[in-house]
């Protein structure tokens, strides 16, 4: 057995699971292939390179990312640690001083004794892992080379192109005084019913169909939210993006810019529904998706949109029902490589069918910064678990389980998201809307809610500290 773990990508990710490998005084080889090579996106010849936000986001503990970067301070991160020292004003946000933050990071990580730092492009992983532990964190712009090698190992025909991904709402946050359940065409009055009947059909319905959620709009909502929604500011794309995506999936905002009714004939089509208020079908009708097993998140059925943020939060907003939307993810149009987490992973990013190959950052579905350094902190923890069992091979360290983090912690919740099977698995980043519900009666105030899912996470927090 090979007496250092090796690290594939010297970004987030592969930088903190570097550091947390080499506290525990075990080698680590880092293979980052800047400068040799640069990414279409990345310039900077330093490890840790912030390519596009500089925001950490949210410090707040009533925000899933703030949450989460307090969890990693408990657990000693290097790269929060770093983030904090080289903070900016940006209110209640953690945002960074990027060119400082990276310089730092690669200090740090050059001058430990225990990290070598190999300037060199990995083409055979397979080689690298023969008796010895790999991290892959190489990121959402994957080398070529590097894609098809994790293609071979995965087993997979193709990695992921996360092209389009419509918004993600928070159930609690719909407003059901206009919102109700069911399925196209369950959900229109019958010929031979009277209203009272068929009132009576859709509660009954409701109780046990909650795969859609329906939100009705009058022709004059529609037509204000149609001319918001046409007017509305996008994301400027990298040339390499645009060359890359969008083929066969075309934005919303697109689409409506084909004509006022073109939504009302495609996404936002009412056939099949009548308005349980009106009992009268509806000018156009957008409909939600369940986008998980808790019910607790849903999609916007053909929202893939290349909106800024703020411009989708008040357009969409616009939507009756909408109105207080929480948005567990917004939606995305970009390039990002990544492999089927769901079905290769379990919840320490460890290959299921190869024990010897972790993954971590974006490449596993996790997105964000905060997210990214996250998963190579956990796929680390296990690395050094896994080379201390195998060294001493004895039956005492044999009997050392995985670190897995309980759900109620954001860190654990994001592991066990990409680690559980979805047909529809998407990259998703910190939020409430993936951890377990409060236990007894549902709390309606947000902040009073949120509030008590950080004061569970931070008080069932624990980790294995005989590392």
């Amino acid at each position: 057995m090979k007496d250092y773990i090796t690290v594939i990508g010297g970004g987030l990710a592969g930088c903190e699971a570097a550091y947390q490998i080499a506290k525990n005084k075990i080698k680590v080889k880092l293979y980052e292939m800047k400068p040799i090579k640069y990414s279409p996106a990345h310039s900077n010849k330093n490890l840790a390179e912030i390519v596009c936000s500089n925001s950490f986001k949210s410090n707040l503990l009533t925000n899933a990312c703030g949450l989460l970067k307090e969890e990693l301070r408990k657990l000693d991160s290097l790269l929060i640690k770093i983030a904090d020292k080289t903070s900016l004003p940006a209110g209640q946000a953690l945002a960074v001083d990027r060119e400082n933050f990276s310089k730092i990071v690669t200090e740090e990580i050059e001058k430990n004794p225990y990290i070598e730092v190999i300037h060199e492009e990995v083409e055979n992983i397979e080689k690298i892992s023969k008796d010895g532990i790999v991290i892959i964190a190489t990121g959402p712009l994957t080398s070529d080379a590097l894609a098809n090698q994790i293609q071979k190992i995965t087993g997979q025909d193709k990695l992921y192109f996360y092209d389009a991904a419509a918004p993600i709402i928070e159930k609690n946050s719909i407003n059901f005084d206009i919102a109700f359940y069911g399925d196209r065409y369950v959900q229109e009055k019958k010929k031979n019913e009277t209203e009272e009947e068929w009132k009576q059909r859709l509660k009954n319905q409701n109780k046990e169909e909650q795969s859609y959620i329906n939100l009705p709009m009058t022709k004059e909502e529609y037509e204000k939210f149609w001319k918001e929604l046409v007017e509305a500011e996008v994301v400027t794309l990298h040339q390499f993006e645009k060359r890359d995506i969008f083929e066969g999936c075309m934005p919303i905002e697109v689409m409506a810019k084909r004509g006022i009714d073109t939504l009302r004939f495609g996404p936002l089509k009412p056939v099949g529904f009548d308005d349980p208020r009106t009992a009268k079908r509806p000018y156009a009708i957008v409909q939600l998706r369940q986008d998980n097993k808790q019910a607790s998140m849903y999609n916007l059925v053909g929202f893939q949109t290349n909106l800024k943020y703020s411009e989708q939060k008040r357009v969409f907003s616009m939507i009756p029902g909408l109105e207080n939307a929480e948005y567990v993810k917004y939606g995305v149009m970009h390039r990002n490589t990544f492999i089927n987490s769901s079905v290769l992973l379990d919840e320490t990013y460890n290959l299921k069918n190869n024990s010897n190959i972790f993954f971590a950052g974006q490449i596993t579905g996790v997105e964000g910064y905060v997210e990214s350094i996250s998963s190579g902190l956990v796929s680390a923890l296990n690395a050094v678990n896994m080379y201390l069992r195998n060294k001493q091979n004895s039956l005492e360290n044999n009997k050392k389980e995985k670190i897995i983090f309980e759900e109620t912690t954001v860190i654990g919740a994001l592991a066990k998201y990409i680690s559980t099977p979805n047909e529809k698995f998407q990259p998703m980043n910190a939020n409430f809307g993936i951890l377990p519900e409060l236990e007894g009666k549902k709390i309606k105030d947000k902040k009073e809610r949120y509030e008590k899912l950080a004061k569970r996470s931070l008080s069932n927090f624990n980790v294995q500290s005989d590392l």
